[in-house]
């Protein structure tokens, strides 16, 4: 899987379609991330010794890594990515659209 966490990324399928946020956690064996804010469902939360509030919360549930496209930080826009070696034979990612580096 090509998308860390912390990126920034776009959501090009599914309800929230347009939407730019953070990937908050990452499953790479399943193939699935959690987008802060996106596909966001009601959870009834039981009062416990932890969280003494109970009630109804909302919670990002886990969609699909093929949903999302990262955003480019030089060139603003959805891009796939692409890696490249430097002189030490380091590996990192870059924009596929102006070649420029992604953290």
């Amino acid at each position: 899987m090509k998308l860390k966490t912390g990126d920034t990324v776009m959501v090009i399928a599914g309800k929230d379609i347009g939407t730019q946020a953070k990937i908050a956690k990452v499953f790479p064996s399943e193939n699935r991330i959690i987008v802060e804010g996106v596909a966001t469902a009601k959870r009834h939360q039981r009062p416990t010794g932890q969280t003494m509030q109970g009630g109804v919360i909302d919670k990002d549930m886990p969609i699909n890594a093929s949903n999302v496209m990262i955003m480019c930080p030089s060139c603003g826009l959805p891009t796939k990515i692409g890696f490249r070696f430097d002189d030490d034979g380091n590996k990192y990612r870059v924009c596929r659209k102006c070649e420029g580096e992604l953290e």
